[in-house]
């Protein structure tokens, strides 16, 4: 939950242009009652009829009088947003809670309160409060929903006064504005037998020394209370003092999830499209493997991780879970295509080795593209790749048989190369393929006669 800063609007008198601010205030109820009003007082010098310029005088003057004393009111009022909660999944709905404080020592009279909202989020809200005492508050809310991600302004916040007899309007506005997220739609997953797990060290964890081996340990001095089946003899002899290992480190298992963003890779547009199915996915798993006790990250076909700054750049072990989920979750809410053409630059990412098991999302695939891919299996101890046939998911289902020729032709060669690789077709859930593809896994370790990577 956030709560915004507190803005102020002052129903005040300005210092300049304040007869024309008054009078462009008029409402379409003042405008007439002053025009029927000079026409009265034509009409009574006209015909010579004195009665007819009292009403046309009366008619004139009230919509003057009620700008005048409207302009001249001063109302200082507070108030304040809130959004609960800031961050909300596509599809779902958050709402805005409103509050205006009264700080003036006079009551207010009729306020007509107006938030700013962007249309994807629906109708512009409208509020009227009948008067607040001096020193009184009111709260009022409404509700926001959107089947988009992406971040959106709400704001700023406007009030309007206006008399009794509705002769005049003036409008002020609030300096501060709020912003909602709408992060991308997670579905909970099924827990399965991942690549690289560690028997008996609880989800996803592995117990490795300092470094690869023997020769590599780097020793320290004894100290009183080490076990002395730690010590090492060989560094021992050639410090001339009792050295011993270091214990051993508990690591985290890696993952890291990778989103393809081309444009040229997906067709169509919308919060059903293959594009929006992939952003979902890529947020169900981090999530998911968060979760399972991952160290987690994004990796894009540009090249950019998330997290991307210090350590090695996954988050989880050295951050708090919520945290590295939300900074995701935030970057997933404003991805868009990207212009490239290809993954290259996500396999240098991965050329260091060491990634963990790698999850992919990916939309059409030439040869090439799908070589790279095979070369980005090298550098992982498992991997599992989601592609999305663009073209089954643009065309109706009912004149779409199956996957296009191309989709068929690319996994043959992803799993070749040792991808766990699955066609995803229009409208599956995130957790039904993600099922299947372990099913696959095992089937695969079955006529190997082994446990199979992912």
């Amino acid at each position: 939950m956030t709560t915004a800063g507190t803005g102020h609007a002052e129903a005040d008198r300005g210092e300049k242009g304040g007869i024309r601010t008054a009078l462009a205030g008029l409402t379409t109820r003042g405008r007439s009652f002053l025009a029927a009003g000079v026409a009265a007082a034509i009409c009574s010098y006209v015909l010579g009829q004195s009665d007819l310029l009292r009403v046309g005088l009366l008619l004139a003057v009230l919509p003057l009088v009620c700008a005048a004393v409207l302009y001249r009111t001063r109302y200082r009022v507070a108030g304040s947003r809130r959004l609960s909660p800031a961050r909300v999944p596509a599809g779902s709905e958050a709402r805005v809670h409103l509050r205006m404080d009264n700080v003036s020592r006079l009551p207010t009279g009729l306020l007509m309160l107006q938030d700013r909202v962007p249309y994807v989020l629906g109708p512009r809200p409208r509020f009227v409060l009948d008067r607040v005492e001096a020193g009184g508050r009111r709260e009022v809310s409404y509700r926001v929903r959107s089947d988009l991600r992406g971040r959106y302004p709400l704001g700023p916040l406007q009030l309007r006064l206006t008399d009794p007899f509705g002769m005049c309007e003036l409008t002020r506005s609030f300096s501060t504005y709020d912003t909602l997220t709408v992060i991308p739609r997670v579905e909970p997953l099924a827990p399965v037998r991942l690549s690289g797990e560690a028997k008996g060290y609880g989800d996803g964890r592995q117990r490795s020394l300092a470094l690869a081996g023997e020769d590599d340990v780097i020793p320290r001095g004894y100290r009183y209370g080490d076990d002395l089946r730690r010590v090492h003899w060989r560094s021992t002899a050639r410090y001339g003092e009792l050295m011993v290992r270091r214990e051993e480190q508990p690591q985290r298992a890696r993952c890291t999830v990778l989103l393809d963003t081309r444009g040229i890779a997906y067709q169509g547009a919308g919060p059903d499209s293959a594009f929006e199915w992939a952003v979902s996915g890529a947020a169900s798993v981090l999530v998911h493997m968060l979760e399972r006790g991952y160290s987690v990250r994004l990796l894009t076909d540009t090249g950019d991780a998330v997290p991307g700054e210090g350590g090695d750049g996954f988050a989880g072990a050295s951050q708090e879970t919520a945290d590295a989920a939300g900074l995701m979750m935030d970057t997933l809410a404003v991805i868009d295509h990207s212009d490239g053409a290809g993954l290259s630059r996500a396999y240098d990412v991965l050329r260091g080795g060491n990634e963990g098991l790698l999850v992919a999302f990916l939309g059409d695939l030439d040869e090439d593209q799908a070589a790279v891919l095979g070369r980005m299996r090298q550098r992982s101890p498992g991997a599992v790749a989601f592609v999305l046939d663009s073209d089954a998911w643009v065309r109706e289902p009912s004149d779409v048989p199956g996957p296009s020729d191309r989709s068929g032709d690319r996994l043959p060669m992803l799993r070749e190369a040792g991808w766990t690789a699955l066609n995803v077709p229009r409208g599956a859930s995130v957790d039904e393929v993600w099922r299947q593809a372990e099913r696959e896994r095992r089937g695969v370790a079955a006529a190997s006669g082994g446990e199979g990577p992912w």
